[in-house]
């Protein structure tokens, strides 16, 4: 094999131009083939070439024409939607919602399960709900796996994605340790060999979605922020994707101790941030002070009933409900002035659904206690919103792992290595499952 510059083949650089020309479609938009040379910094007989070759792969197709000035009209470019397809994994802390979408991450069909009992993370059943997701979403769709470029997995703790055997999963809040989740996932044989499984930590997930698609784009440094049950944030210092991967770098930002000796955390330390600020702590404290969401025919109300509970109960004038929000609403601007004293982020945005639900009530003095716990530097270049993709956030962040994958080898699809066994794993999923 030819060998170029620093060591690069020629199938690297054949690679990399391909995938810097959908790259710059992708997120820059229909391009004619004469814009395409100046956007990528490729000669016009490279971008010819790549163009004729993604072309006839069905990557690309005509977007229509433009007038030129004084010469032949030019024809437009773009992703084709319908040449692959996308799987995005949530594994929430209600429920787990899969969501398989086009190329260009159109939502094409969903299903959510609910964990059951409430709150339930034993490991069978989850793995058994991404299963049958999958198996529900591509028959709604009417498509097969042939297109399919993988299954992006979002999930809470910790990913150690390098692990001998796939992605180990350590969820100490939900009482994951060490679990191997990529594969228990590849044994259920839900999906053929060729096809990967990418997981990773929800929040970075999050933080991806909405650098590409969402309140991030145009930051270069932003902290995402998940607030659900618990607490989480992803660092993000380049948030460009036409440059490459802004893979984000997940932080505990939920488990920083805020109170010495103070309330117990899920996590089995005291005194964590997400001890004070998950909707799991919220709830707790508004029990403690004789509040607690009414239960309904079918039961207690879920968690994200209650929490609408709360927020209605502050709204009317309950003055427990809503010094349980204030007290929330200064812990989190306190972390949140240690995310901009640490990394001085442009840009910090609230995303999850707790952060989604409760931020229009507590933005305003989360953004006041961020800037006065914080240094005035920093606290002055910085602006704290909320995430703009919704719910679907993690989802659509954990669809875009595969799509990263297929930027960085210039749309063709690569078999993922062999998992070795794990006898005593998948004996477990089998009693579970």
């Amino acid at each position: 094999m030819t060998t170029g510059h620093g060591g690069r083949t020629v199938r690297d650089l054949r690679r990399g131009n391909r995938g810097a020309v959908l790259r710059r479609l992708y997120f820059g938009g229909p391009m004619s083939r004469q814009e395409l040379g100046p956007a990528t910094g490729l000669s016009s007989g490279s971008v010819s070439n790549v163009v004729g070759e993604l072309i006839a792969d069905g990557l690309l197709e005509e977007a229509g024409v433009v007038d030129s000035d004084g010469g032949r009209p030019r024809t437009l470019l773009r992703v084709s939607p319908g040449s692959a397809h996308l799987i995005g994994v949530d594994v929430g802390e209600t429920r787990v919602r899969v969501e398989l979408f086009d190329l260009t991450l159109t939502e094409l069909a969903r299903t959510e399960t609910p964990l059951l009992p409430r709150g339930c993370y034993d490991v069978g059943p989850i793995v058994d709900h991404i299963r049958s997701g999958i198996g529900a979403v591509l028959a709604q769709a009417g498509v097969g796996t042939d297109r399919l470029l993988g299954v992006g997995v979002g999930v809470p703790g910790i990913v150690d994605r390098e692990a001998p055997g796939g992605a180990v999963v350590h969820g100490q809040t939900i009482g994951w340790d060490a679990v191997p989740l990529e594969a228990l996932l590849r044994s259920t044989g839900a999906l053929p060999e060729e096809v990967p499984y990418l997981i990773d930590n929800g929040a970075r997930t999050l933080g991806q979605a909405e650098m590409w698609f969402g309140a991030g784009r145009g930051a270069r440094d932003a902290v995402v922020v998940l607030f659900g049950s618990g607490v989480g944030a992803s660092l993000i210092t380049d948030g460009s994707p036409e440059g490459g991967s802004t893979e984000g770098t997940p932080l505990e930002w939920g488990h920083l101790t805020v109170s010495v000796r103070g309330r117990h955390c899920r996590c089995g330390a005291r005194g964590c941030l997400e001890a004070y600020t998950g909707a799991e702590s919220l709830l707790a404290r508004w029990a403690e002070r004789g509040g607690g969401a009414p239960a309904g025919p079918a039961g207690p109300a879920d968690e994200e009933e209650a929490l609408a509970a709360l927020l209605a109960s502050a709204l009317a004038g309950d003055p427990v409900a809503r010094d349980v929000l204030d007290e929330t609403a200064e812990y989190l601007g306190a972390g949140l002035s240690d995310l901009i004293n640490l990394f001085r982020p442009e840009r910090i945005l609230i995303g999850g659904w707790a952060g989604l639900l409760l931020g229009p009530y507590v933005l305003p003095a989360v953004r006041e206690h961020a800037r006065r716990h914080a240094l005035r530097h920093p606290a002055a270049r910085v602006s704290i919103d909320l995430g703009s993709l919704g719910p679907d956030a993690v989802t659509v962040g954990a669809a875009t792992l595969p799509l990263s994958a297929f930027f960085t080898t210039g749309g063709r699809r690569t078999a993922p290595p062999a998992a070795p066994e794990q006898p005593g794993w998948r004996a477990a999923l089998t009693r579970r499952g």
